[in-house]
């Protein structure tokens, strides 16, 4: 093994459970505060090493972030979105790192700057505008910032007139924000200093301090997020509670003074639902009775009584509905069917329902920005592995459709120079486990191609086969890529998310071991060669993964990886625990459940065993999963592996989730886990191929 790797001490405490008690000797390198000088030189020691071992790789990461950052279109600009007699966009500058955030009262007319992230970010190592929202009179701007990367964002507000602040000042709350109609009163939500959770909703007076502000709800069970929002027909707000398995509205009207909110429908468990307003009816999408969801209409004051919906689209067992938008003649539904993403347009009369046209076999299709509700113009996203992020506007009425934009790739990308394929992987229980892949036209289909291979696997979270113009800096150089869409996911439906939470976690791990044996099999990749990254639950995934089939791997990356499972989940003081019991189980409630959660957990599983190369990143204020879960991870992988394969750990000391902030930046990040690959698979010094395949 090598021999200046860092060696976390050993110090005795117990994790306790009602089922006893399980010894955690790296238990230490948890500090809530950040500043305990032992942890944090254990932290930069471990930085000094993965700089001693892949310092050497430093060219090659400049090279790849060069050659990424450069298919970036230097001035690029979003498709603006017409609001409430604005239009509304971004732009980006040349070498500047955040966007500037513009509207302009109609074609033609001068732009007015609302937000410029370049000047809010300087002085600071981390910056996120998380929401900007403007007053119903277009006077006021409402923004959401987070300045350290742990989503604790402040709230501002500008007078668009002068472009001045006014003086309050509101912390550690939720991004989310829904003004009334005077233009003078505010929604946000509070969160919790110490579980982050969001559990206060406050109405703010415009020009008032921030501690006269009128406390409006407060959920009190900690199983549930929450949010606020305006409807699209902006005669509502609404109060969203949202758990793994329930969901609760609360709704007002948006020019009564007193904002007093009425109950929609009392959450219930195992029933999830979300509501639109159209004239007097509420449009519902509601999973009661209806696994894979149904989209149903009721009078606003009898939305509670099911007998009185009335179904607009029925539920199917072979398409899941994920969302829908309204518009005044036309109902659009964004469902998903085959394991791929569509959009399904219906009349509100019946006298048209169909499903708009894909230019491939494998894509994604998703809703865009429609803010307007009396239009008949739907925005659209489509992209595929092959396809850049394309947006659309497409006329219900007459069927014409009309390209916007499609994003830029600069330098010479040309699609026909790629293969994309759809395959269905058997896992070893019969289900099939849908694969997306992507290859350079003219790679071997004769097991000599490395692998890298991508899944995320958690909360219903699908992974859809978009364009990622990242990749192709592995994928010129002979890779194959791979999504493994794995149960936890929702690509095939509720059940397929069902089928990988819970008890029944263990799907997830297996269906991603099985996709590589498949790709294996089939000689699309090298065995020797075969690499995979997740992040977040896909660490966890990638953590159970390194376990369970170490030898089927070459090399591995775990971004912020949630590994230290049932530790955490036993502590309801850590950020965002509660909300996860529905995901994940209690094992403080459950012996089974503890039982299971620890049979799988990757910092509890480590054995004396052989492991893949391993780079893990994490940032120290993650709110999401704390620095320590990584570190200990690390700690222990290195006192009980029996092989001497490269394992770093990188901390980030002024990012949180999310990583680095900023429109470059971030690609230093993918060019490090980029260049670690390359270099494990014996690529280093590979140029990637120009222009068309031989």
């Amino acid at each position: 093994m090598t021999d200046d790797a860092p060696r976390a001490a050993l110090r005795n405490f117990d994790v306790l459970s009602p089922w006893g008690a399980r010894a955690d000797p790296y238990y230490w390198l948890r500090d809530d505060e950040r500043e305990d000088p032992d942890v944090l030189d254990y932290l930069h020691a471990e930085n000094d090493y993965r700089s001693r071992t892949l310092g050497r790789l430093r060219p090659l990461e400049e090279r790849l972030f060069v050659e990424m950052t450069g298919r970036l279109r230097q001035d690029d600009a979003t498709v603006p979105v017409l609001s409430n007699g604005y239009w509304y966009w971004s732009r980006y500058e040349p070498g500047r790192e955040y966007a500037l955030h513009v509207r302009r009262r109609a074609p033609g007319a001068s732009e007015e700057l609302l937000v410029d992230g370049n000047a809010e970010a300087v002085g600071r190592e981390f910056y996120e505008l998380g929401n900007l929202e403007v007053s119903p009179d277009n006077r006021t701007l409402a923004l959401a910032e987070d300045t350290r990367g742990r989503r604790q964002y402040t709230l501002r507000f500008r007078d668009l007139a002068t472009g001045q602040d006014y003086p309050e000042r509101i912390d550690n709350a939720e991004p989310d924000l829904a003004w009334a109609d005077d233009g003078r009163a505010l929604l946000y939500v509070a969160k919790d200093p110490e579980t982050l959770l969001g559990y206060r909703v406050f109405r703010h007076l415009l020009g008032t301090p921030a501690d006269a502000d009128t406390l409006v709800y407060e959920e009190a069970d900690r199983a549930f997020y929450m949010g606020v929002e305006r409807s699209k027909s902006g005669r509502y707000v609404y109060i969203v509670l949202q758990s793994t398995v329930s969901s609760e509205y609360r709704y007002a009207r948006t020019d009564d003074p007193t904002l007093a909110f009425e109950l929609a429908l009392p959450r219930e468990r195992d029933h999830e639902y979300q509501l639109e307003d159209l004239d007097d009816r509420f449009v519902i999408r509601s999973n009661h009775r209806a696994p894979n969801f149904r989209i149903a209409s009721a009078p606003i004051a009898t939305i509670a009584d099911r007998g009185a919906w009335r179904d607009e689209v029925a539920h199917r067992t072979d398409a899941f509905i994920g969302g829908f938008e309204v518009f005044g003649e036309f109902l659009v539904v964004a469902e998903r069917a085959g394991g791929l993403r569509r959009i399904r347009v219906r009349a509100w009369d019946g006298s048209r329902d169909f499903l708009l046209a894909a230019d491939e076999a494998a894509y994604t299709m998703s809703l865009g920005d429609n803010e307007e509700l009396d239009s008949h113009v739907l925005r659209y996203v489509y992209s595929s592995l092959t396809t850049p992020r394309t947006t659309y506007d497409y006329d219900m009425r007459s069927g014409e459709r009309v390209l916007l934009k499609r994003d830029p790739v600069e330098g010479d990308f040309d699609p026909a120079r790629y293969v994309t394929e759809f395959v269905q992987a058997p896992a070893r229980d019969g289900s099939r486990v849908p694969v997306s892949l992507l290859f350079r036209r003219g790679c071997p289909r004769d097991g000599t191609a490395p692998l890298y291979q991508y899944a995320y696997g958690a909360y219903g979270h699908s992974i859809d086969p978009s364009f990622r113009a990242t990749v192709l800096s592995l994928v010129d150089r002979g890779f194959v890529f791979a999504l493994a869409h794995v149960r936890g996911g929702q690509e095939l439906g509720r059940r397929w998310y069902d089928d990988g939470r819970t008890l029944a976690k263990r799907h997830t791990f297996e269906d991603f071991v099985d996709v590589t044996r498949h790709l294996v099999g089939e000689r699309y990749v090298d065995p020797a060669r075969v690499c995979a990254a997740g992040g977040s639950a896909g660490g966890l995934l990638i953590g159970a993964v390194a376990n369970l089939a170490p030898t089927e791997y070459r090399a591995l990356v775990a971004h912020v990886p949630f590994v230290d499972i049932v530790t955490t989940m036993l502590d309801d003081d850590i950020p965002l625990t509660t909300n996860e019991y529905d995901e994940w189980g209690n094992p403080a409630a459950d012996r089974v459940v503890h039982d299971y959660m620890l049979s799988y957990s990757p910092y509890d599983n480590v054995t004396a065993q052989a492991y893949p190369a391993m780079l893990v990143t994490t940032g120290l204020h993650d709110s999401q999963v704390q620095y320590w879960e990584p570190a200990k991870w690390v700690a222990r992988l290195r006192a009980r592996r029996t092989n001497d394969a490269l394992v770093v750990l990188h901390t980030n000391f002024d990012t949180g989730h999310g990583g680095k902030s900023g429109r470059f930046e971030r690609y230093r990040e993918i060019a490090e886990e980029y260049a670690f690959l390359l270099d494990q698979t014996g690529l280093a010094a590979a140029e990637p191929v120009r222009g068309d395949s031989p």
